[in-house]
């Protein structure tokens, strides 16, 4: 195998401040809480050393606030890359945990009619692909260094089973992308070669709204 190893990391975001408990998705003005913010600090301190040349987040609020601590520990500026935003959901700004709100209402069920898609939102492989597309470019950007991509758990999770070749559809129960963590994709050259997660703020529960 040839190639220099390049590292590129999805990060999730830090804790949200959302008191109402409602999916935000793309919606405007969701920052990180208190202890969103430490998170950040927590995941900054622990790729202390490291050797992180690229830094890019969503343009979302709480994505660009997890990437600021990093940008300040390696003295580089914070790039965007609308790729990584969270994932278009038509339920956005309502509640839709198990046995809330929105699913409960029989006017929003026909957007259930095909959870493989998913007919609610984003596709999936829409999804997989434009995420893809950012990795490719953080690679490019810090080639022979490693890069921090500061993105959201739908995203980062779709991603990641697409390149381990599984369904992308989901119990989002099980996804294992808590909060602040590292989901790494290790490359030589351009080619994939492993993939790596690791929790440096801890293990979150992947179904609590606002996280």
């Amino acid at each position: 195998m040839t190639g220099e190893k390049t590292v590129v990391h999805f990060l999730r975001h830090g804790e949200v401040h959302n008191p109402e408990g409602v999916l935000y998705g793309r919606l405007p003005g969701y920052r990180l809480s208190d202890r969103g913010e430490q998170q950040a600090k927590v995941v900054a301190e622990f790729l202390a050393g490291r050797d992180v040349a690229h830094v890019v987040a969503s343009p979302l609020q709480r994505a660009q606030q997890t990437a600021m601590p990093i940008g300040g520990m390696f003295q580089l500026g914070v790039a965007t890359d609308d790729r990584l935003i969270e994932a278009d959901n038509r339920f956005e700004g309502l509640k839709v945990s198990v046995g809330d709100g929105a699913l409960r209402s029989p006017k929003h069920w026909p957007k259930l009619w095909n959870p493989l898609r998913p007919s609610w939102g984003e596709p999936y492989l829409e999804i997989a692909h434009r995420m893809l597309g950012a990795a490719h470019r953080a690679r490019a950007a810090a080639a022979g260094h490693e890069a921090v991509c500061v993105s959201h758990q739908l995203p980062i999770w779709t991603l990641r089973r697409f390149l381990e070749g599984k369904p992308m559809w989901h119990d989002p129960r099980r996804r294992q992308c808590s909060l602040a963590s590292l989901t790494s994709l290790v490359f030589r050259g351009e080619e994939l070669v492993r993939i790596a997660y690791v929790e440096p703020a801890g293990e979150t529960d992947p179904k609590v709204t606002g996280a």
